[in-house]
């Protein structure tokens, strides 16, 4: 998307000629007023219940109830043909792990929905434990509401380390063996080693030097989001984050035409949001490129290079 010089309208409330919807309130008021089967693409990353400083920590049953309320009215606004993309970490009581995507699934399951991924996102950085080891991933459940949906794998294919890789026997001997278009990222997420080769999502995580860095103190990295709404949805689709924090869902969205709607009951955080919103159409969001290297082939050897095949245009892959 070109920077643009006129910001459109930031909404409050949903509306059907609307792009952008920023809420304050809390989710379940908010999904009770919108439409059945709207939203193409879900993805959030709910709170995990660890007394940060925007939520209160209940018991794990309750704060699961109550998860289970908004997850249901998510399912009804999700299209026949959407994505729910759910990521979370583990709760620690007393130096006891509960890993929450486990604790998750079965609610998921009973409403019906179908995990495609349970994807690992891998960062570098974290808390340091002392008691156990320290934790550095979060997992992200993608699930669907059945088995036709929206998935876009050319839109997300990965470069291969070495493109120039041939069959070295068979009738297809000497011939380019992956797709010119790039490989298929697999379910463990690494952004930053081998770009998004790995089935590990390694992008870092919004730490003090990061380019994306506001006063949460969970923010979600623009680039994680990217992928699935490059890869779970189409242009002009609608995608929602019920809990948006600063709104980085959302600048996922519109850099890539999508429309979008997110909610949050903290002032401070929707106010952030819109002014990222903002700053994104003005040309001046600080957002990390997605998939950018942190090691490429040198390039003198041969299985690095693109091979002549693909530059011409010959080839059957």
């Amino acid at each position: 998307m070109n920077p643009l010089s006129i910001v459109p309208k930031v909404h409050d409330d949903y509306a059907q000629d609307a792009s952008i919807v920023v809420h304050l309130g809390s989710a379940l008021p908010l999904l009770k007023t919108l439409p059945t089967r709207l939203f193409r693409l879900i993805i959030t990353s709910p709170p995990y219940n660890l007394g940060k400083q925007y939520e209160e920590p209940k018991a794990l049953n309750q704060y699961l109830n109550e998860q289970e309320q908004v997850i249901e009215e998510l399912i009804r606004c999700l299209a026949d043909d959407g994505s729910l993309c759910w990521q979370v970490g583990n709760f620690v009581d007393n130096g006891e792990v509960y890993p929450l995507d486990t604790l998750f699934y079965p609610i998921f399951k009973k409403h019906g929905l179908k995990l495609r991924n349970r994807i690992i996102w891998h960062f570098g950085h974290g808390l340091h434990a002392s008691r156990r080891f320290s934790g550095r991933y979060e997992t992200l459940l993608w699930f669907t509401r059945s088995d036709r949906y929206v998935f876009n794998l050319d839109k997300v294919r990965v470069p291969a380390q070495y493109p120039g890789k041939t069959f070295y026997k068979g009738p297809n001997r000497g011939k380019p063996s992956g797709n010119p278009l790039g490989k298929n990222p697999s379910d463990v997420w690494t952004f930053l080693a081998q770009e998004w080769e790995n089935e590990l999502w390694e992008i870092p995580n919004v730490k003090a030097n990061h380019p994306e860095k506001t006063e949460h103190p969970c923010q979600f990295p623009v680039e994680l989001v990217e992928r699935c709404v490059l890869a779970f949805t189409r242009e002009r689709d609608w995608v929602f984050d019920p809990y948006m924090g600063v709104g980085s869902t959302l600048i996922a969205g519109l850099m890539h035409d999508r429309r979008v709607i997110g909610c949050d009951k903290e002032a401070d955080y929707v106010e952030i949001a819109k002014q990222r919103i903002r700053d994104l159409f003005l040309g001046r969001l600080k957002v990390r490129k997605m998939g950018t290297p942190v090691y490429a082939p040198t390039g003198r050897e041969k299985v690095s290079q693109i091979p002549i095949e693909w530059k011409t245009g010959d080839t059957d892959q």
